[in-house]
């Protein structure tokens, strides 16, 4: 495993961050315990979770993956200065209206939230998981601000920001001498690469953001184990999966990467982090195993150096419409 810089921060990260959204829901405590241990030991340093993960699912009231990675962190003795952990805030944790947004009165009540169950005294990034527009920039800056002035977080990102979003939170941050984000975590794979491509690419290119990919893998599409001629299973992931890339294009795509993955005699997973991390401006893709066996395959993509020639035919098949 290789560790690269977060953006223009001296942080130093692994080349692939561990995604928390299944723990508590399509992965219980146990194997969630299992997934972090076996990445751990394979040298990641980087752990992505979110106060909200996973209150979609019945019976998950939210905070469910920040709390098994505290109790974690503590059954296994885990070096707190050896682990980067990352979690948002924005979503409703509750019923009442200020129990979401970014606000500083709700900001300031989540992540004292976040560090009690996570179980730990600092946060490495807190990051805004999507923009608030109920809510001034400048205040939303100054709350993230205050918590670096008292040690709570280190480094502060943001999460799904439109680029336009993303300019004026870093003009505010400059004007007013605040904290400025250093990550930003966009959906971005090879075969959706138009949303970040567009403008946010360059602006995070121009300013040093550290891009911080989720959904690599789009939705299990760039795993290979969907098939053009076969019928796709009725779930909410493969269901997003077919409205997404199941056209042209996305078969198109898949094809190319398969081609690429039988010269290398490797799996369909590794080539698509692969061409993600051929990126300079990519620090580290979130990978979501649910098993173990998906772990191993994952960590396969961090070794993986794509030739000129396959960067270039995967580029080409998978070029968006300007």
């Amino acid at each position: 495993m290789e560790y690269r810089n977060l953006g223009k921060t001296g942080l130093k990260v692994s080349e692939l961050c561990l995604g928390s959204m299944q723990f508590g829901w399509t992965a219980d405590e146990k194997l969630a315990y299992e997934i972090l241990n076996a990445a751990y030991a394979a040298g990641i340093n980087f752990i992505d979770t979110a106060d909200i993960y996973s209150r979609w699912a019945d019976g998950n009231p939210g905070g469910v993956a920040e709390t098994i990675i505290g109790k974690w962190l503590k059954k296994f003795n885990v070096p707190r200065d050896q682990v980067i952990i990352a979690t948002k805030v924005r979503g409703p944790m509750g019923d009442t209206p200020n129990d979401e947004g970014l606000s500083r009165y709700h900001i300031m009540r989540a992540v004292e939230a976040s560090l009690r169950r996570l179980n730990i005294d600092y946060i490495d990034l807190y990051q805004t998981h999507w923009y608030d527009e109920n809510t001034p920039i400048e205040e939303t800056l100054r709350a993230l601000d205050d918590l670096i002035d008292q040690g709570k977080v280190r480094y502060i990102g943001a999460s799904n920001y439109p680029a336009w979003r993303l300019m004026q939170a870093l003009w505010a941050s400059d004007k007013h001498k605040l904290a400025s984000y250093v990550s930003l975590q966009p959906h971005y794979n090879l075969a959706h690469r138009k949303e970040f491509e567009r403008e946010l690419a360059g602006v995070c290119k121009t300013y040093s953001i550290g891009v911080i990919p989720y959904s690599p893998l789009a939705a299990g599409f760039l795993t290979g184990k969907y098939r053009k001629d076969e019928l796709a299973p009725d779930s909410v992931r493969a269901n997003s999966a077919k409205r997404r890339y199941f056209n042209k294009r996305g078969w198109a795509i898949l094809d190319a990467v398969q081609k690429v993955a039988d010269n290398y005699a490797v799996s369909v997973s590794r080539v698509a982090l692969a061409w993600l991390l051929a990126n300079p401006i990519v620090a580290s893709p979130i990978i979501g195993p649910r098993t173990l066996t998906q772990l191993e395959d994952n960590l396969g993509g961090a070794g993986l150096q794509l030739g000129d020639d396959e960067k270039a035919q995967l580029d080409e098949v998978s070029m968006w419409e300007k």
